[in-house]
């Protein structure tokens, strides 16, 4: 499979009949992946650098899978003394019930099935996501930058992959060694040729017409970024 291009192949998880129980087999293996590859460390950073000055903070998250980020946001910010209030919104309803199994009820964290449009107007200081831009079609992808600029106070990142040739035949090795569910493997890689490169962004955001910062992040992260003037809270 060339990488010049980007791929536009379904993967195997977005499938309308995978069960339940293999969705959340799935996702629980795709936050390992996350573990190992160290996804949370941009994210992080970001809302490290986006939260000083503030005591308390509104956050969504489209597309959280297993959730496994916002429950990593979560222990981060108890660490620090603030105070999260964390929503994620996911179209997948198997997500909901994944995230939820594996998420501690002392957690502030909300989890919903839906569309993150319908929570335009709901006050967020920051919207995230990990692993979602692309699975997105174009469209899709500027009319999430719109509402992400529109509709975060304080800032959003977009997560993603960086489609480089080196992860994407490295990762079915790492994937094999570590036992991995087949549809994780095949999806792994699959994910990395559907995601963007550091230039094809910048026509993107002109379309959008949104400002934001592209960078990588090790290993094999692309991120884009905006982060705004906001009074502490």
């Amino acid at each position: 499979m060339s990488l010049a291009t980007r791929a536009i192949a379904e993967e195997l998880m977005d499938a309308d009949d995978l069960s339940p129980a293999t969705y959340a087999a799935v996702v629980g293996d795709l936050a390992k992946v996350n573990g190992v590859t160290m996804a949370a460390r941009p994210t992080l950073d970001f809302l490290r650098r986006g939260t000083a000055g503030m005591k308390r903070f509104r956050l969504l998250d489209v597309g959280y899978g297993d959730g496994d980020m916002l429950r990593r946001i979560a222990r981060w910010a108890a660490k620090r003394g603030l105070e999260a209030e964390l929503f994620g919104v996911d179209l997948n309803p198997r997500s909901q019930a994944a995230a939820t199994a594996h998420t501690s009820a002392d957690l502030p964290i909300r989890y919903r099935t839906g569309d993150y449009a319908d929570h335009a107007g709901e006050g967020w200081d920051f919207i995230v996501s990990s692993l979602v831009a692309h699975h997105m079609t174009h469209d899709q992808l500027i009319a999430f930058l719109r509402f992400m600029d529109r509709e975060s106070a304080a800032g959003w990142l977009v997560n993603d992959l960086h489609r480089h040739g080196f992860a994407h035949f490295g990762y079915p090795l790492l994937a094999t060694l570590a036992r991995w569910h087949p549809i994780v493997r095949h999806d792994g890689k699959l994910s990395i040729a559907r995601s963007y490169r550091p230039a094809e962004w910048s026509p993107i955001l002109a379309e959008a017409g949104v400002q934001a910062r592209v960078y990588r992040a090790f290993p094999f992260r692309l991120c884009v970024e905006k982060l705004c003037a906001q009074p502490p809270r």
